[in-house]
């Protein structure tokens, strides 16, 4: 088949995905559906081509050949619509509207390179494509405007700390997330957004969670009687957040019977009398030594929880949760009960070796189930087992710092851990540890960075230029576990600074040339993330990357190509010497491949590049 009918036919083929694209209602909707019509317009142009016999000249096949290009730019962008976040579209607005106009702009240039009376087709479809032709060049020479109501409900929906329900009520409209099934996939995509493209959304990432919180918690009460099985994972926004000065810090549950310990503080007696049989003579929060261990009523803070409870709704517990399964409840056997409490005793007050013992029993109880994990925390454990990160004797530290790690997969243990002041004991187990210890600590480090606040003080605490001597130094697990933190940490836009000053461009391209070293997959993550920052961008140039990134497009991983397309788009869109020293590594062979064969954001990437090529 000659080369011009294999270009039609796939054309065609390009173009009947335009027919099947669904119905778009969210903030996008004017720039998707205009694109959808317009491009729907030019099918009688391909089916006459495709019926014709007539020879189609270089000049044409040309203009087809980048008519191609750019429908596939287009037909991506409507994915990207289609399956990405509505909060991200909304709140970036600009730069959407600036991709569809871009694809317009590829789609008229392609058009205007073609002679339409030179082509064998009729005069009423010549008649017909002069003027979708016209609409596209109207269309690259405006560009819409934003919807004025909803950046003011935006706006004040991220400014307001409880804004006017019929604001979110607006936004959940305009949004399309009516429904806790709409807020879910939602979240998934918010989730994606991050984790699976290694890309970064930017610094707005936080306040699109804080205004998910919002919307969840407005749809929940506009549906009180949605479905349960969904309003499962959305029940602790629906509940009143319980002030922290209500929990009781060994539980972290909502305190019925609040006394005071000697240093001051307050727990709920139940849980401090059962620290206290235990044979501790410190203060669990505080560390310092109990003088006394009577226990005095905290009346005031009593009667402010029972007021709170009755303006909230809430049915002040009859029995301390936390506690009762701690003495009584089933959730964890009675021969692990029996040995945390045996082994909490040895914490407190036992010798060198029988720390030593502790330690390690506490590090396999809690690797064993979820249920230990709970009782391992609301024994009191976190404080004693944070002690022990700077003991002098390296085992102990070891199994101290990996019972913390185990302990942490528990999303409550996570906050509870860092309460106790464990950040920058465990960054020193980083620097200073074993092998075993700093690969844990690495690993510790990851699991709590799941939260977002704690990513800043993890950075802040030092972490992030241990985490690069270990992803030199570290054996293969240790160097898993320090990129992979390191990943984590860079959603947060100050640790990317972070990660640069401290030097971890160069590593990171020792790692992706030497392929045999299994790193390859998270350096071109990294990378993709730091790239999204401009002092980021400048170091990566500076390493001279782009060889590296060519060859990894032409023969990677799928999830590769996308990311190495991702960080020599960043590049080139600021340099016009990347460009070309990537199109003298032979670029556009593997670009033309990729924009037809890749994943979906590798395809924007490679056609953006592409087009960058074709205006140099």
């Amino acid at each position: 088949m000659e080369e011009s009918k294999e270009v039609v036919i796939e054309l065609l083929e390009t173009l009947k995905e335009f027919f099947g694209f669904p119905e778009c209602k969210n903030t996008s909707k004017k720039l998707y559906c205009n694109l959808i019509r317009r491009v729907k317009l030019l099918s009688p142009l391909f089916e006459e081509l495709k019926d014709s016999d007539k020879l189609i000249d270089q000049q044409q096949l040309l203009a087809l050949k980048s008519l191609k290009i750019a429908l596939n730019s287009a037909k991506n962008l409507l994915h990207s619509v289609n399956e990405g976040s509505m909060l991200y579209q909304a709140l970036q607005w600009e730069d959407f509207a600036k991709e569809f106009h871009e694809v317009t702009q590829q789609i008229e240039k392609a058009l205007s390179g073609m002679s339409f009376e030179k082509l064998d087709i009729s005069e009423e479809v010549q008649e017909q494509i002069e003027l979708v032709h016209a609409q596209f060049k109207r269309a690259k020479d405006r560009l819409d405007s934003p919807d004025i109501q909803l950046y003011m409900d935006l706006s004040t929906a991220q400014s307001e700390k409880d804004p006017d329900p019929a604001i979110l009520k607006r936004l959940s409209e305009k949004l399309q997330l009516r429904t806790i099934n709409d807020l879910k996939k939602e979240s998934l995509a918010l989730h994606e957004m991050v984790l699976s493209c290694g890309g970064d959304p930017g610094n707005i990432l936080e306040e699109m969670s804080a205004l998910l919180k919002k919307l969840k918690d407005s749809v929940l009460m506009e549906n009180p009687d949605a479905d349960t099985s969904e309003k499962d994972n959305f029940v602790r926004h629906r509940s009143p957040i319980i002030p922290d000065d209500f929990r009781c810090p060994i539980s972290l549950e909502l305190m019925k019977d609040p006394v005071i310990v000697s240093t001051g503080q307050t727990y709920e007696r139940s849980c401090i009398q059962k620290w206290l049989d235990a044979g501790h003579k410190t203060c669990p929060k505080t560390q310092q030594t109990l003088i006394h261990s009577a226990l005095t009523p905290n009346y005031v803070l009593k009667s402010l929880i029972s007021q709170w409870c009755e303006s909230n709704g809430v049915e002040l517990p009859k029995k301390q949760g936390g506690c009762k399964n701690w003495k009584t409840g089933t959730s964890a056997s009675d021969c692990d009960r029996a040995a945390i409490d045996a082994l909490l005793q040895k914490l407190s007050n036992g010798n060198a070796e029988e720390l030593r013992a502790a330690a390690g029993e506490l590090r396999l109880l809690a690797k064993r189930n979820g249920d230990n994990r709970i009782c391992i925390a609301e024994a009191g454990a976190i404080p004693l087992l944070v002690e022990l990160l700077s003991s002098s004797d390296p085992r102990t530290q070891e199994h101290a710092v990996t019972a913390l790690l185990n302990l942490s997969i528990n999303e409550t243990n996570k906050g509870s851990i860092v309460n106790a002041g464990a950040i920058p004991d465990i960054v020193d187990v980083l620097k200073k540890g074993s092998m075993e210890a700093r690969e844990n600590a690495a690993a510790t480090l990851f699991s709590l960075s799941v939260i977002d606040e704690n990513k800043v003080a993890i950075g802040a605490a030092g972490a992030i230029p241990a985490l690069i001597d270990l992803l030199c130094k570290g054996s293969p697990r240790g160097k898993k576990d320090a990129a992979t933190a390191i990943f984590n940490l860079s959603i947060y836009q100050g640790n990317k600074v972070r990660a640069v000053r401290a030097g971890i461009v160069v590593p990171l391209m020792k790692l992706l040339i030497d392929a045999a070293g299994g790193m390859v997959d998270e350096a071109l993550a990294i990378l993709a993330i730091l790239a999204s920052h401009q002092e980021g961008r400048v170091a990566i140039g500076q390493a001279e990357p782009v060889p590296v990134l060519v060859e990894v497009m032409r023969t990677g991983s799928p999830r590769n190509r996308e990311n190495a397309a991702a960080v020599l788009w960043s590049l080139c869109a600021g340099d016009s010497q990347h460009l070309e020293n990537a199109k003298e590594s032979g670029v556009e062979e593997a670009l033309k491949e990729l924009s037809e064969n890749g994943t979906d954001r590798a395809k924007r990437k490679a056609a953006s590049i592409l087009e960058l090529l074709n205006q140099n």
